[in-house]
């Protein structure tokens, strides 16, 4: 198995203190999969007034696995957001160019034929080397503006870098650690200046806890939980800085869930609350 992208090389960790945590508005979100060549239509609606006074602005995202039946190229994204903008991503695979291990990802904003050709930018991702991923995004109007990403699995540790051209000579470098109940990953960006630590622990099959820290101009940190109470309930909290977090998951039914959270800062006492329903 090819190791993960470099920005995913916390993400064990991360995912516990970032995702499924809704602190803000209300949220629905419906996912169905069409009978159209297997395609998937997301609608993600925002509910309730907003400042800028409209009620429910929406979201419109399809997924579109070979379309006309076209063997090798799928559809990621077709979306279309409350501003009109429209965005699409499609992916090339071997079935398409024959090369193993070859995956080729196509990117434009479609709002206008002349957002379409500067926006226009493609990734180049190989695992043809056995335990290594390889990964090269550019804007098709701007070489010079590429992104080259390298990672490899040695044992229980993946190491990885990043660069492009602004940081040839000191590229972002990772690596992370995974064994048994612990994991663990370190960060170097911005020339070595920003440090981040990520390391998390699986006390049960119920109970993890996680640790964060990051050097910048300041460090700043933050430690958080996740308890699962039952196969259909999940309550994760966290404390960073100044800010406590806390969210529950919950199933209610196959295919019907809902994410509630609160977020609360003692110095300035705000109370923030979300909620989301996500029908798939």
């Amino acid at each position: 198995m090819a190791p993960v992208k470099f920005d995913d090389l916390s993400k064990t960790a991360a995912a516990i203190l970032n995702d499924d945590y809704q602190t803000s508005g209300y949220e629905f979100s419906s996912k169905q999969k069409t009978s159209w060549n297997s395609s998937v239509a997301t609608t993600t609606v925002a509910l309730f007034p907003a400042k800028d006074g409209v009620q429910t602005p929406a979201k419109l995202s399809w997924k579109i696995p070979e379309p006309l039946g076209l063997s090798g190229f799928t559809v990621d994204k077709l979306e279309l957001d409350k501003a009109g903008k429209i965005k699409l991503e499609t992916c090339l695979d071997k079935k398409l160019h024959s090369v193993d291990g070859l995956k080729v990802e196509v990117k434009t904003d479609l709002s206008t034929p002349s957002d379409a050709a500067k926006s226009l930018a493609a990734a180049l991702t190989f695992t043809g080397i056995a335990d290594t991923q390889i990964k090269l995004d550019a804007p098709i109007q701007a070489p010079d503006k590429f992104t080259l990403e390298l990672t490899r699995q040695l044992g229980d540790i993946q190491v990885g870098a990043k660069c492009g051209m602004a940081n040839l000579t000191a590229p972002d470098v990772g690596a992370r650690f995974a064994s048994g109940p612990l994991f663990g990953s370190l960060l170097l960006k911005n020339k070595f200046q920003n440090v981040t630590l990520h390391a998390s622990y699986n006390a049960s099959p119920e109970l993890k806890v996680v640790a964060t820290a990051v050097k910048g101009k300041d460090v700043t940190g933050g430690v958080g939980v996740q308890y699962t109470v039952s196969k259909d309930t999940t309550v994760k909290a966290k404390v960073q800085e100044d800010t406590s977090v806390a969210s529950v998951k919950h199933t209610v039914a196959k295919g019907l869930s809902i994410v509630a959270g609160g977020k609360y800062s003692p110095s300035s006492g705000k109370l923030a609350y979300g909620l989301k329903l996500s029908v798939e």
